[in-house]
């Protein structure tokens, strides 16, 4: 190997804060004619600990390799996150992996954890180098007075708070899936939609309609998701489904990989008295979000 700048971390989501970590390892490395580079682990330290909640991510892990391509790093080393690799101690993650790695200088955010039962700290990590690498530390990522988090990022989504959502993630929040058979309910009344089927355990925003940009084979479509039980025609569905209806579009996607990025929250889902009154509302659904998409910048 060549010596390398390593920025190290689980970066789900890819947020700002990640991406300041990310940027000084770029930076960095150009100021040292060496080459940027990324580990970052999977599954989710989190969920291989048991914390169910971390079975959905922000950014599964191909979503996540897009988003990290696209910040001009040079490598990304994906290490499995496995009960045998939870045992390596923060000694042996540094001898056993950064050393040979030849790293030149280590990037770390404020948070960063490492070794068994996440025993190490940067602080151990500078001490750990014992000089044979730098360590750099990136203080927290603020935005309007708050530490830009995962964790916020969540919480934000878990309230339909889509744009405080993606003021933190620099870009919107996006989901990818493919469009699958549905009901055909969506056509009969005006409104027809493409039924999307997650291609990973994304988290999914609270429910309810949302104006959405829609990527089908390398076009941009605006329009309205739901994202929801269907309450107006199914009693007690397990889960959440997701429908797109796209703005001035009429073709057949179906088998289609499509990304849908969430550009703002409209209503919450609600039960109707009967088609009708269904109808009328996605009339003023449209509508609004069709203002919004007039108004809006989408984040790039």
């Amino acid at each position: 190997m060549k010596p390398q700048v390593l920025a190290i971390g689980e970066f789900d989501g890819v947020h700002r804060g990640h991406q300041e970590v990310i940027k000084r390892a770029r930076e960095r490395a150009d100021s040292l004619h060496i080459s940027a580079s990324i580990m970052t682990f999977h599954p989710h330290p989190r969920e291989v600990l048991g914390q169910c909640k971390y079975t959905n991510l922000l950014t599964p892990v191909m979503a996540k390799m897009q988003l990290l391509e696209q910040l001009g790093v040079d490598d990304t080393y994906l290490v499995s996150f496995n009960p045998a690799f939870m045992q390596v101690t923060p000694e042996e993650f540094v001898e056993n992996m950064l050393i040979p790695m030849q790293v030149n200088t280590v990037i770390v955010g404020f948070d960063f954890t490492f070794g068994y039962r996440g025993a190490g700290t940067p602080d151990d990590l500078c001490e750990l180098a014992q000089g044979r690498f730098a360590v750099e530390v990136i203080r927290p990522f603020h935005q309007n007075g708050y530490k830009v988090s995962s964790t916020m990022v969540r919480h934000h989504l878990n309230s339909g708070e889509i744009e405080q959502a993606n003021a933190l993630l620099g870009r919107p929040y996006s989901i990818i899936g493919k469009v699958v058979t549905g009901d055909g309910r969506g056509r009969t009344i005006g409104f027809p939609t493409a039924n999307i089927d997650l291609s990973a355990a994304f988290v999914i925003p609270e429910l309810g309609v949302y104006a959405i940009q829609c990527h089908v084979n390398g076009q941009a479509y605006n329009g309205v998701m739901n994202v929801g039980k269907k309450p107006t025609f199914v009693e007690n569905l397990e889960k959440p489904t997701l429908e797109a209806h796209l703005f001035d579009f009429s073709e057949s996607i179906y088998g289609s990989e499509v990304s849908v990025d969430f550009i703002s929250y409209i209503r919450p889902e609600r039960k109707f008295s009967g088609v009708a009154e269904l109808v009328a509302q996605i009339s003023r659904d449209v509508e609004q979000a069709k203002q919004l998409f007039t108004s809006f910048v989408v984040l790039d």
